[in-house]
This record gives structure tokens, sequence and C-alpha cells, in this order.
């Protein structure tokens, strides 16, 4: 309804607007036939870029970045290109009149926006496997930034109505997840599966990239970008990558505990928990969480984990109106 209506009223939005729900609604179809199908990775790394081509094609915002201020000296001095501004203007813009503080990327800008959606998707993906998480990070996410979109509309500045066309998709998407929060927290009683988590991922993407705020999405991200960098030598088969990477829940005590993968006694010993184990833990910020705090119900594990989600959205939040004004103009 919020959509639908703010579509009507603005009917220079309809283009966005068909776009986004295009692609949010291809990504949706991927998330039910990986459920059904299983789909390999690969396919998982590729059709989110697909996906994404709608919002490509149809966005209207700028390609340039702000350089930090601390860094503007190694593009300009004295108002001449560095060796390093003249190398780079082979491949992007060095705004010389603004004197280096602003570089126009481009393709390169467009490219990076594209991974956006293939990151968004999959993150949230791999940061999953217990009752409550996926909806629960989600909805965090969505609240923060519900947040910065009405801060910003509040500002009244140019981007005004970039961001309340992102509060009109994110209102509704914070809704729908609340209420399946509510039958998905622990004991769950329905399980979301990747189709919810291909769903929510091209949702954000979806408004960092027509909002015109891909890079302040980001900060709303760092607990699934800690996972990602935590995971990436199993990700890459530098460590030996099970299907599954689940906590493993003890019956015995009713507690979940670090899963873990099979190598010999002299590989991976900085993953055991004894040199000469023949198991390594699983490379997850979830099994990373109970190897620093030990074993614990799975809905005690969510609360630490969602916990950790308010701080760093929080964080990010904190770090967009209160300390970029120390590295930007």
């Amino acid at each position: 309804f919020c959509l639908v209506g703010y579509a009507t009223s603005h009917p220079t939005k309809l283009l966005d607007c068909n776009s986004a729900l295009l692609s949010i609604c291809f990504m949706l179809f991927l998330g039910f036939t990986d459920d059904v199908l299983d789909w390999p990775w690969r396919y998982k790394l590729f059709l989110p870029s697909i996906a994404s081509l709608p919002l490509l094609c149809c966005y209207e915002g700028s390609t340039s970045i702000i350089v930090p201020i601390q860094l503007r000296f190694l593009l300009m001095q004295n108002a001449e290109l560095t060796n390093i501004g003249k190398f780079l203007c082979y491949f992007v813009t060095v705004d010389e009149k603004a004197d280096g503080a602003i570089v126009n990327l481009g393709l390169i800008y467009l490219v990076y926006m594209g991974l956006l959606a293939v990151f968004c998707t999959n993150a949230i993906n791999i940061y999953a496997g217990i009752n409550g998480l996926e909806t629960g990070q989600s909805y965090i996410i969505g609240c923060a930034v519900l947040f910065h979109n009405l801060l910003e509309i509040k500002a009244d500045g140019l981007s005004k109505e970039n961001h309340l066309f992102s509060a009109m998709v994110v209102l509704s998407f914070v809704a729908v997840t609340l209420a399946l929060l509510k039958h998905n927290w622990y004991p769950a009683s329905v399980f979301v599966g990747d189709t919810f988590c291909y769903f929510a991922g091209m949702t954000f993407a979806v408004v960092g990239i027509l909002g015109h705020f891909s890079k302040t999405l980001l900060l709303f991200f760092i607990p699934q970008i800690i996972n990602f960098i935590w995971s990436t030598p199993q990700l890459f088969k530098f460590v030996p990558c099970p299907r599954h990477r689940l906590p493993h829940f003890n019956s015995n005590t009713g507690m979940m505990e670090p899963s873990t993968f099979t190598c010999h006694k002299h590989q991976y010993k900085w993953l055991k928990k004894r040199h000469d184990a023949s198991e390594g833990i699983n490379m997850t910020l979830i099994n990373l969480c109970l190897v620093i705090f030990g074993p614990m119900t799975e809905g005690k594990l969510c609360i630490i984990l969602l916990g950790f989600q308010v701080f760093c959205c929080a964080t990010g939040i904190l770090i967009r109106y209160e300390f970029a004004q120390y590295i930007f103009d």
C-alpha cells in the first residue's frame, strides 16, 4: 500500500518502482528455486548480477565519490595532479576544479553497485542457520535504514525524494519481516530458507542503489562483512568447506556447539580446540561466537548475535552523522 500510493502520487518515480519490484521478484524466485533445487554457489554469485540490471539501467544518480580530506594530497598538490592522480585519470576522472576532492568513477561505480547487490543477497544467506537470525538481522537493518531515511527527509536536502522512495519500500519490508519474526523466533514454527534471505538482501540493495546511499548501507552490514571476511578462506576453498556450516546441537546438554570439518592432525592448528585434533572449527561468525562465549542455547545465541547487530547499526549511524564530518567536507 505504501509503495503503490507513493508511485501513484510520484509518477516520475514509477520507473524506479517497477525496476525495484522486478529485481526483488527475480531474487525471490531464485531463492525459491534454490530451496527446491539446491543451486551450486557459482549460480548464486552470477544470478544476483543479472537481477540488478534493471536497477542499474534506470539509475540516474551520480557516479562520483568524495575523496577523504586526509587522502586528497595523493591526487593533487599545488593545484596540479600528482603522479598517482595522473595514473588514475586513465581509468577515472579526477575533478581538478575541486582540487582532487571529487573523483568520477563512471562505469566502475556501476560495477560496484552490481557487486553490492551480489554481496547483500549472499551476505544474509551465509550469516544464517539458527532460529530467528535471518529475520532478526533483516529487521534490525531495515529499522536502521528507515531511521537513516527519516533523518534525511527531515533535513530536507536534495536527496529527499530518493530517501522518501527508500522509506516507502523499507516501511513495507519492516512490517512484513516483524510479522515473520514472530513465527521464526526460537522455537521456530516457520523456517524462511534461502527465499527470504535473497528477498531481504535484494530489498536492501534496491533501496541502497535507488536511494543513492549505497556506501552508507554498508555501515549497517558490519556483522555481515565480518562474517564474510572470516569465512573467505572456506568460501574460496583455501580451507575445507562442508556444504553446511551450521552450529552443532548437542542433544545431551541442549546447547549449541561450534561445527567442525575433518582434516589431518598437522593441518589448520589455528582452527582447532586441540593441536592434535583431526577436526577444525568452521569459519563463521556464529561459530566464532560459540568459541568465545562457550556453548549456549539457540535462543541465547541468537540474542547475542542480534545484540551485536544493533550495536553495529547504531555505530554506523554514529559514524555517518558524527564522525564523517572529520573525513569529508
